[in-house]
Formats: structure tokens, sequence, C-alpha cells
């Protein structure tokens, strides 16, 4: 059925999905000057040799978020986030492909090798187990953020870019955001066209839009996810050069 849309975006494994079910029209690269700024370490996705039908619209990782001015110490791995000064007051993500990947990797599971479904539900039981003893509040899709601009939450599993905006948005710079030391979890959000799209190319001119360096930047600066774009960093950081650093950091460790 036509969903009414051009361009829709999709996470890493529904994008496989799309792709493997053909519910995506094939890109005309050569009518997309830009797509080649593409950064090298996100050309070849395994769900899409060669970026035939995607593009990436951002990325971003999952890690910790917390108000380091409500806790006595910094929180370095996930077990620091299970204390009595913070109990009742944690959100953890409904996406549990980042939830459950950082409960596996504090547990020892190295997620890039494969993983079973002994591993998978050990992960699943200390999430029900921190529920039963009342340190999560609550398991939530993006709405979460609400919980930690209100102050019903201060703490939690979360999506990088999301802590930054929180900074923004509350003006409260205690807000941190952390990789524990066990291990985060990376993704992206990759641009495709439904297969019902009439407008392909009009879509195509909208992608290739978005891969100017130049107007990358913007949306980096706007939304805080690492940038996806050759060139974004040097256009960024002509106009702010503290979070043009630190958004090549989160690239390079990504």
């Amino acid at each position: 059925q036509d969903i009414g849309r051009d361009i829709f975006v999709f996470t890493d494994w529904m994008a496989n999905r799309v792709i493997r079910e053909q519910l995506c029209q094939p890109l005309e690269i050569i009518r997309m000057p830009n797509a080649p700024n593409l950064l090298d370490s996100l050309k070849d996705v395994s769900f899409d040799p060669g970026r035939a039908n995607s593009l990436t619209w951002q990325s971003g990782f999952a890690g910790i978020g917390y108000d380091s001015s409500k806790v006595s110490k910094e929180i370095k791995t996930l077990d620091d986030l299970w204390t009595d000064e913070l109990k009742g007051r944690i959100v953890v993500l409904s996406e549990f492909r980042d939830t459950v990947a950082i409960v596996m990797q504090s547990q020892g599971v190295d997620i890039t090798k494969g993983f079973g479904k002994v591993e998978f539900e050990k992960a699943v039981a200390v999430i029900e187990q921190k529920m039963d003893e009342g340190y999560i509040r609550r398991i939530k899709g993006n709405s979460y953020i609400e919980d930690l601009k209100s102050g019903n939450a201060l703490a939690g599993i979360v999506w990088s870019g999301d802590l930054f905006i929180l900074r923004a948005e509350t003006g409260n710079d205690n807000w941190q955001f952390t990789i524990p030391e066990s291990g985060g979890t990376l993704w992206s959000d990759n641009m495709m066209i439904p297969i019902t799209s009439t407008h392909r190319r009009n879509a195509m001119t909208l992608m290739n839009h978005y891969y100017d360096p130049a107007v990358a930047a913007e949306v980096a600066a706007w939304v805080n996810y690492v940038c996806p774009v050759q060139g974004a960093q040097e256009e960024l950081a002509k106009s702010d050069p503290e979070l043009a650093m630190r958004l090549m950091l989160e690239a390079t460790v990504g």
C-alpha cells in the first residue's frame, strides 16, 4: 500500500528487512553528486553493499546518561547506575537492541561475534530484576526524554544526541553522556525511497541536498548526532569549533 511518502528512514536492522523484501527503490547515485561524501566507514554495509538502496541520515550511540549534580560519583559502568540515590529514577530504552546489548556487554558478552538465547535471556533477567527492585522507573521509546526533562528520572540508558539536546533545551549542563567501560552500541538511521513513491528523482534530489557538507554541518549543529558526511566537520568548524571537534571524536570512536 502507498504510504504517501517519498522518503522513509529506518535504523540498520529494519533497513535490512526493507531492502531484503524489496520495499524500496534503488538509488541512481550518478544523479546524486554529493552521495560520494558518505563517510568511508559507512559506504559498504552488510545490509546494502555499495549503498545501492540507502544513504545514512545520522548515526549515534546508546550509553548512559545522567545528571551529574544528582549523583555522588561519576558513572562509568552499568553497575554504577544501580545505586540507591537513583533508585526509581532510571529510564531505559524500549529499543532492546540497545538496552539488552549494553547489559550483555556488562556481562562479558562480545555482541560483535554473535550470541544466543542464553545470553539474551540472562540480560533480560537483569532488567526484570532491576524493575522488580524499583530501580527502573520506566521502559520507554523516544518519550523517555520527557522523564529526564521533568526530573522524574535522573539517569538511564539513552541515545547520545538526545542528551545534548536535553542540555540545550533545559540549560542544564550537568547532563552527561558516557559509553560504559564495558561498551555501548553504535547505530545508523538510513534514508530510503519507498517502492510506492512516484517521485523518486525528487527524493534523490533532497537526499543529495543533505549530503552537501555545508547543509550537513547545519543539521549536525542542530541534532548533535554523528554526521555521516565528509567535509561537514570542516564547515562546522567555521561556526562552532568545539562542536566540530566533539562530533569528530564521536565519529572516530564509531
